[in-house]
């Protein structure tokens, strides 16, 4: 079991689709150790597999060479993921997908990932890197959402 201590992990991870897989393993090995519920930790790694690939396609469009970064930090009751990419970023816009229309076949199947994200963590913040600093997706979970 991790203590109170602030414990840091970090990965890099190549911008090909299926290394997400290494990330997802890594925070839920991270948030099982801290004493993370199932669900939580189920939540957590949908919401970093969903911010990986973001990173690699929209940020590092899928550029072999360029890597992704994750770093997560842990402390008594939350776990903070950020997740970065050497595209130019993008602010996050309040955007709630039409799910029957995509289920019906009227919208494209593709960009829930932002809506997803926001809907497992308990933070979800997008921050645009500036000339020579990566951009990246900043996710807190706690152990138990507020109201459970």
């Amino acid at each position: 079991m991790i203590d109170g201590k602030n414990t840091l992990v970090e990965v890099r991870i190549p911008s090909r689709l299926g290394f997400e897989k290494v990330a997802m393993g890594t925070a839920e090995s991270v948030a099982r150790l801290m004493g993370f519920p199932a669900a939580r930790v189920e939540d957590l790694k949908t919401a970093v597999a969903e911010a990986c690939i973001n990173a690699m396609e929209h940020g590092n469009k899928l550029n072999d060479k360029l890597s992704v970064g994750v770093v997560l930090s842990a402390t008594d009751d939350a776990l903070e993921v950020k997740v970065m990419d050497n595209g130019p970023g993008f602010q996050a816009a309040p955007h709630q997908p039409d799910i029957d229309r995509k289920m019906r076949g009227e919208e494209e199947a593709r960009g829930m990932g932002m809506f997803l994200i926001q809907a497992l963590v308990d933070e979800a913040e997008w921050v645009k890197g500036s000339r020579g600093s990566d951009s990246y997706v900043r996710l807190v979970i706690r152990m138990e959402r507020e109201g459970e």
